[in-house]
């Protein structure tokens, strides 16, 4: 549908509360959204015809700053927490009065109808309402695109509105500060202001979908990748940002199903998800060819630095963020499927970029250590360097993804562990982080390396292996790995020091039984007697 120039808005966008604007673009193509966000000087074109922009003040999200509306649905349903803070009605209804007249104030205003979930059943009609037209890119992008004859008789079930420019007042909204996220499931509308950062539309939807799913013939929502193989076996990848999901789904001897957010149900795996938000700090065509051939017209990449002044981008460049991110549809990856769906998988990988250099590049899990290190959730942060080595910090996030689940991690946990027994799925613990010593001293595992044992294991190449038992944390770990050296097998084999290698694991091993006291009552017995055990 192209765009048009109307004084009056359609019918569903006066329903919505939207009164007139001076300009309305309406379904923009991305090739128009490029022209348009040229005119207005907002974003430039980089070498290879990515549109190119800086986020502002925020360059990543603000999970302090998102807030749930309580309600008759929300108030017995969400897990509060840090992450699932409350917000009253009041302050909704206020913020969104407010957000609609200062998008009637601006000269142009972009919006684009698209959905979420990648399966008829399930299928999430959303209307999304931008201030600038490169976060209407990122929508396009993202989000899943209805054909032409589906847009003539779309129906929006929620709305995003987004608008960068517009602050919150804390007195007045009840909000933390200036910038805002607010899912409201009542009005099914999401509401982003104060920060450009595309990523908290996004996550606004995955929250959503995350509430949504469980209650629909027990679908389990998962924050993770999945690719097939060509015989049409599954493999999903979970896994905190900067631990390898998007890197490692995208492998080219794999069928990509999506990169960061799915669903499972009984017929299998489907992407909620059209499109890929990959972080793309030191990106080069060697490690990652097709994230890197991504980055092409119609990919919007967010906070680069260049060269030179230059428009060629230097992906190594964190004079903005380490947080560097491209967002690109799903079909920019040659080995992309459509419809974005598989069957039942039958391996489920746990990433971790562990900076201590403890935990081994693979380990075999047992179903109770497989959901102990689910609701673990584990990986572990480096600073960056620009300010120079730092010690790593510990970052457990349950089921890897706390920030989006605003159910308690008990209930995708138990859902999780009995489709596992269910399909008898092989899971496996993946450190793609360090070893030989902790961040600054070991050395990063090789994505080569960590490529081979993944294959090894999809291929079932490591089920006649013979596996040592980790001392302290009591998983398997195999004695060889086609492709891989052996010494690498065992973490501590690689540290110079034997005691100062057991200290350390012993170190995090603390650190896993202190975080999991807070989900100890409630789990089952096979679930607690997984922790490691401090020796």
């Amino acid at each position: 549908m192209p765009y048009t120039d109307t004084m009056f808005p359609p019918e569903e966008l006066i329903q919505l509360g939207l009164s007139t604007f001076d300009m309305i673009h309406y379904q923009l193509s991305p090739g128009e959204l490029t022209r348009q966000t040229l005119r207005r000087k907002e974003g430039v074109l980089n070498s290879t015809g990515a549109l190119c922009i800086n986020t502002g003040e925020f360059t990543g999200r603000s999970p302090q700053d998102k807030f749930i509306v309580k309600d008759e649905i929300t108030a017995d349903a969400i897990d509060w927490n840090n992450f699932n803070q409350p917000i009253e009605e009041k302050y909704f209804h206020r913020l969104k009065s407010d957000l609609l007249d200062y998008l009637d104030a601006r000269e142009e205003v972009w919006i684009r109808d698209a959905y979420a979930c990648d399966h008829p059943d399930y299928r999430l009609n959303i209307r999304v309402v931008n201030e600038n037209p490169w976060s209407n890119l990122f929508a396009y992008n993202m989000f899943l695109r209805p054909t032409e004859e589906e847009l003539e008789n779309f129906k929006p079930e929620w709305h995003i509105i987004q608008a960068p420019g517009f602050n919150a007042c804390p007195a007045t909204h009840g909000t933390r500060q200036h910038n805002f996220a607010v899912i409201s499931f009542k009005h099914k509308t999401v509401l982003v202001g104060g920060t450009g950062y595309t990523g908290e539309m996004k996550k606004g939807v995955f929250t959503i979908l995350n509430f949504l799913m469980p209650h629909n013939d027990n679908v389990l929502s998962m924050h993770c990748s999945a690719n097939m193989g060509k015989d049409g076996d599954v493999a999903i990848f979970f896994g905190l940002s900067g631990t390898g999901k998007t890197t490692l789904s995208a492998d080219p001897g794999r069928y990509l199903i999506g990169d960061d957010e799915h669903g499972w149900n009984d017929e299998g795996v489907f992407n909620f998800e059209g499109g890929c938000y990959a972080k793309c700090i030191d990106l080069s065509g060697d490690r990652e060819p097709d994230i890197f051939n991504a980055v092409r017209p119609g990919a919007l990449v967010e906070n680069v630095g260049f060269y030179n002044n230059s428009p060629e981008i230097d992906f190594s460049s964190r004079i903005i963020t380490e947080n560097t991110r491209v967002s690109y549809p799903l079909h920019f990856i040659p080995n992309s499927i459509e419809p974005a769906s598989g069957g039942m998988p039958q391996n489920i990988f746990y990433l971790t970029c562990d900076a201590y250099g403890v935990l081994p590049p693979i380990s075999r899990l047992t179903p109770g250590q497989a959901m102990y290190h689910f609701i673990s959730g584990y990986t572990a942060r480096v600073a960056g360097t620009e300010a120079g080595v730092k010690e790593p910090k510990a970052t457990f996030s349950a089921c890897f993804g706390a920030p989006f689940m605003p159910l308690h991690p008990g209930k995708y946990a138990q859902m999780l562990g009995d489709k596992m027994r269910q399909h008898a799925v092989n899971v496996w613990l993946i450190n793609t982080g360090w070893t030989g010593g902790v961040y600054g001293t070991g050395s990063r595992i090789k994505l080569c390396y960590t490529r081979a044992m993944i294959s090894a294991a999809l291929k079932g190449q490591l089920e006649d292996k013979n596996f040592i038992k980790h001392p302290v944390f009591g998983f398997e770990m195999p004695a060889q790995c086609p492709g891989v050296p052996a010494e690498l097998l065992n973490p501590a084999n690689t540290w110079p020091s034997r005691q100062a290698y057991d200290n350390q694991a012993n170190m995090l091993a603390k650190m896993f039984i202190s975080n999991f006291e807070k989900y100890a009552r409630g789990v089952s017995n096979e679930i607690f007697i997984s922790q490691p055990v401090v020796v």
